[in-house]
């Protein structure tokens, strides 16, 4: 790690980068993909900026406020509603 500058960087925070950026570039390309933005999506998908382009998608181009975020974190993977046959 020396050889890119990031010696100074504890062995744990390394995967909390990893981690922060998976969650913010797949809830932006998810989103892309939902709103049907294929230009968004192919930025996105190349441009690595550990989160930042993706956070201002999310809450500037999508719309989306601080509760949708924390609903994705804390709910259910699905949100499929299923109907109950009696």
């Amino acid at each position: 790690m020396e050889q890119f500058g990031l010696a100074s960087i504890n062995s744990w925070t390394f995967p909390i980068i990893i981690i922060w950026t998976l969650f913010w570039k797949g809830y932006s390309l998810w989103l892309a993909v939902k709103n049907d933005q294929k230009k968004w999506f192919i930025i996105i998908l190349i441009l690595n900026t550990f989160g930042i382009l993706e956070i201002f998608y999310v809450f500037y181009i999508a719309k989306k406020k601080w509760s949708d975020v924390k609903e994705v974190l804390t709910g259910p993977i699905s949100t499929k509603k299923t109907e109950n046959i009696e």
